[in-house]
């Protein structure tokens, strides 16, 4: 590099940026001045002399630099000793990740010490080799990660090992026999490790849990939370805390409240929901103005910050929802009884009282606590059964699919909404406030993502015996709006505050705005089936442009898979105290404070929505938003677990469909083969490019195609195909189609 001049061509900041890391990282340990980096860089014009104290003065403010005397430099690792993680995967491309920040460093495995994933490390940077990249070694292991792996326990003569699909481990866990703690072959285990020695290629372990017999749904669904380290008891402890905790509410504690008992109150969720942690009231003021309620269960009232019940909640994040059971962030006393809103029974509530007109026009509004009283505990389908009857659905809701299910019987209804009723009139008059908050939300922008959800009918043992979708209607986005009206209200409240004033701390739900290269390749893709997406503009002009692309896909062969790309160029939305608004919802201002009985997030918002309006000083900004990364990070993990739930009976149900024919439409294209999901079924398998033997595919990144290279076939995405169901592999959660026919 010291010999190559640069003098006389233009650099850009970037390439020279790393020229000068790699500078460093070939002499650490060295300090060199400004003339000597100018001469190993081969630096010879003014400008690019002046780019390299532009970029040195960026890598000092990065640390990477440090400056040691005037103009001398030197690496802020001199030694090469570094702490951080270490990562581990098992096709042998470890990484350490340095605490500093900077970007991963590749690990050999016979430099890992047999550090496993997640540990805590210290390691030690390698001498660069000409042309190669990076490599560190680890010296020490500073601090064992807990990670546990799940799989099938595998019992030979004299030994047993763990057979299991985790991707950071290249070799079975060998476990002996006195460490089996009565497992048996075929079990569903989980599994630590307590040795690696340095002569052995395998770790060794110990069983910690039996799930069950490999197979067996109760089995399955604990292996998938074992294998994202996610709870699938509950600790008893918290359970008898729990159970300690008063029902009684006492005449003390309701006079501190807004009495709201007497008002209309409802409750609006799935026919199979047993925690109800909102509700919604109406009542007319006068003609023309209304007062409408957003009731949410009290739990903070129940759940004191640092108690054994919200340490454990706060560990958990979220409650976790699979195909076939739900796993709660809070003791099910607490989210089924007493924080529930469940029918004629009064409940601690906190409440966002608006005065609303019938234009939907938020006149005024209260944040408050209160007791509430739910006189009815409705279903979505009694709900959207009562709009269609009345004229009052939207159009579309009469052709989407949906079965009306009979009222809920647990309970006889004090409340009766009949035909002509007062209760009823007052019912249709909320949808018509939701739909207009609905209009003027998509007008200033909100992106329209309604997509259907795959349910499954599961018999007594859980397995699927059919699939059906999920289809968001008028009754679903009634409430939807109310809670969307509460949490912005709320947001409001605390962070938008006069100038020159600060507002106080609080845990925002912010989305940021999608990536420009994204949206270039969105745009591209969307443009080969003849959709057009500007991406220039604000951002309300953007995401107005992406509902018309919405719009106009819907209902076309392609909608699925471009809905699916869409969602993939957007941004994930998180929990942070710095807020930067929701681009999604277009809200300058969003926090979660509607659900506390499932979220973690919720039950902070509560606690400081209470602190504030006593007249209490903001909470330390670093501590929590400490607290939301995590609750951001046990949101992705339980997604991925329930991910990973619908795909194993996604399997499950297609394995009963072995050898049948297909329609589906091409949703992945890999250079290894094709990804279809079933149009029927939303099943989603893999064609391996080895079966395609009719012509050599090669792969087209940029046009998302596989092209034949004699007879010029091609397998765009989103190409409708016939496919046969050839394997269904349960341990591996995949599936395998056979092409047919491309139609």
């Amino acid at each position: 590099m010291a010999n190559k001049k640069h003098g006389n061509r233009y650099l850009r900041k970037t390439e020279l940026l790393h020229m000068i890391v790699d500078l460093f990282s070939n002499h650490a340990g060295e300090i060199m001045d400004a003339r000597r980096i100018w001469r190993e860089l081969g630096l010879t014009s003014h400008p690019s002399k002046l780019l390299c104290m532009d970029c040195i003065d960026d890598l000092l403010l990065d640390d990477y630099l440090k400056e040691v005397g005037r103009q001398q430099y030197q690496l802020n690792t001199p030694t090469q000793v570094m702490e951080g993680l270490f990562h581990r995967k098992s096709n042998g491309k470890n990484t350490f990740q340095p605490d500093n920040g900077t970007e991963p460093i590749f690990v050999a495995e016979r430099n890992s010490m047999h550090a496993m994933d997640g540990d805590r490390v210290k390691a030690t940077l390698l001498a660069r080799r000409k042309r190669h990249i990076r490599e560190a070694q680890i010296t020490e292991i500073l601090q064992r990660s807990d990670k546990q792996f799940v799989g099938t326990l595998i019992v030979r003569k004299g030994y047993a090992y763990l057979q299991t699909e985790d991707r950071t481990l290249a070799n079975d866990i060998f476990i002996p026999k006195s460490m089996m703690h009565k497992a048996t072959n075929g079990d569903k285990v989980v599994v630590r490790i307590v040795e690696w020695p340095d002569e052995s290629k395998n770790p060794i372990g110990k069983v910690t849990d039996i799930l069950g017999k490999t197979g067996e749904n109760n089995a399955e669904m604990h292996a998938i939370l074992a294998e994202y380290g996610l709870p699938y008891t509950y600790p008893k402890a918290v359970e008898a805390a729990a159970d300690k905790i008063p029902a009684d509410i006492s005449e003390d504690e309701i006079s501190r409240r807004r009495d709201m008992r007497d008002v209309l109150t409802m409750t609006i969720d799935p026919h199979d929901a047993k925690d109800f942690d909102d509700a919604i009231s109406i009542r007319k003021l006068k003609p023309g103005l209304y007062e409408v309620g957003v009731h949410i269960a009290d739990v903070s009232h129940y759940v004191t910050e640092n108690s054994i019940i919200d340490r454990e909640a706060l560990k958990r994040g979220t409650s976790v929802y699979l195909v076939d059971r739900t796993i709660p962030m809070l003791p099910e006393r607490l989210c089924n009884n007493l924080c529930s809103l469940r029918p004629d029974e009064d409940k601690l509530t906190f409440s966002v009282l608006f005065k609303i007109n019938e234009k939907a026009e938020v006149k005024d509004y209260e944040i408050l606590h209160t007791v509430t009283r739910s006189n009815r505990r409705f279903t979505y389908e009694e709900v959207q059964q009562i709009l269609e009857e009345e004229h009052e659905a939207s159009e579309q809701d009469y052709d989407a699919p949906g079965d009306f299910l009979s009222p809920i019987e647990d309970h006889e209804p004090t409340t009766h909404f009949n035909p002509g009723s007062e209760e009823r009139q007052l019912l249709l008059v909320l949808n018509r406030m939701a739909r207009e908050l609905r209009r003027k939300r998509f007008q200033h922008g909100s992106v329209d993502f309604d997509r259907c959800e795959v349910r499954f009918r599961l018999d007594d043992k859980g397995k699927p015996t059919g699939v059906y979708f999920k289809v968001a209607k008028d009754a679903n986005k009634l409430v939807e709006e109310f809670m969307l009206l509460a949490n912005r209200t709320v947001a409001e409240s605390i962070g938008k505050v006069p100038k020159n004033q600060k507002a106080k701390c609080l845990p925002y739900r912010i989305h940021e705005s999608p990536d420009p290269g994204k949206l270039m390749n969105l745009s591209d893709f969307v443009g080969k089936f003849g959709y057009s997406l500007k991406t220039q503009g604000t951002a309300s002009d953007i995401s107005r442009n992406l509902n018309k692309m919405l719009a106009d896909v819907h209902g076309k062969p392609q909608q699925n898979v471009i809905e699916m790309v869409t969602l993939r160029a957007m941004m994930k939305a998180r929990y942070s105290v710095h807020n930067i608004g929701h681009y999604g919802l277009a809200f300058e201002y969003y926090t979660h404070f509607t659900s506390p009985i499932r979220r973690y997030p919720d039950l902070m918002v509560h606690r400081l929505l209470t602190k504030y309006a006593t007249g209490g000083h903001s909470v330390n900004p670093v501590k929590y938003e400490e607290l939301c990364e995590q609750c951001s990070d046990a949101e992705q993990t339980a997604a991925q677990a329930e991910r990973s739930s619908i795909k194993y009976k996604q399997v499950e149900y297609m394995r009963d469909h072995l050898g049948e024919t297909f329609t589906g439409t091409i949703s992945g294209v890999t250079e290894f083969g094709l990804y279809v999901e079933v149009n029927d079924n939303k099943c989603e398998g893999f064609v391996p490019l080895n079966d395609l033997d009719d012509d050599y595919y090669e792969f087209d990144e940029k046009n998302f195609c596989l092209r034949g290279r004699r007879r010029r076939n091609q397998y765009n995405l989103g190409d409708e195909v016939t496919i046969q169901v050839a394997r269904a592999d349960l341990y591996h959660k995949q599936l395998d189609y056979k092409l047919i026919s491309k139609p």
